[in-house]
């Protein structure tokens, strides 16, 4: 039996299409629901995963319909292959029941191997990740900005030339933690 999967991210799309395409491709059943697709947790997705049996197969429209990344996407293909059930990504092409589906998939899990191996010798070589975009001088220039409330932090972003969200990961709590710090600082004195 074939199972459809159909996923949108936002509540301006639309699951026609998607519902449209895999009733043609001949899914007897049809799994839908609107969340993001870096969500792990997807209820609909665990529900036609949970229904599939040995010799089915899981039909998507496109592979960022099933997973967000390369690693979460092999992952999932392995999990449900492991069961005995298939994998079909209409857009792509590709049918893990097919040869020529396998060997694709087998080339997304090589590249996927290659691309943890590269981190793990670059690790090794004591390089970790990319640079950070500010260095403790500009560190010291965004906590001073950051406790003034009337500088927007939008503002302190583009003059320390990074996005608003740099200094949101650079400071966990934000303002407001910032700024209750720097008052237990003045009372301490």
């Amino acid at each position: 039996m074939k199972i459809g999967y159909a996923r949108i991210s936002t509540h301006d799309q639309t699951l026609t299409a998607q519902r449209d395409a895999l009733q043609v491709a001949g899914c007897e059943r049809i799994f839908q629901e609107k969340t993001s697709g870096a969500q792990r947790g997807r209820q609909e997705l665990a529900a036609a995963l949970g229904c599939m049996r040995e010799g089915d197969v899981l039909v998507v429209c496109k592979l960022d319909r099933l997973a967000r990344s390369l690693k979460q996407l092999i992952e999932t293909v392995e999990a449900i292959d492991a069961c005995g059930v298939g994998f079909q990504s209409l857009t792509e092409g590709i049918d893990t029941n097919t040869a020529g589906g396998k060997l694709t998939f087998h080339i997304f899990g090589a590249l996927a191997e290659f691309e943890r191996g590269l981190v793990r010798e670059g690790k090794a070589r004591g390089k970790v990740g990319r640079p950070r975009s500010l260095d403790e001088t500009g560190l010291q220039v965004a906590h001073a900005l950051l406790t003034d409330s009337r500088i927007p932090v939008t503002e302190i972003a583009q003059r320390l030339h990074v996005n608003p969200a740099t200094l949101y990961r650079s400071f966990p709590g934000g303002r407001g933690a910032l700024q209750a710090e720097s008052k237990k600082e003045r009372v301490a004195k």
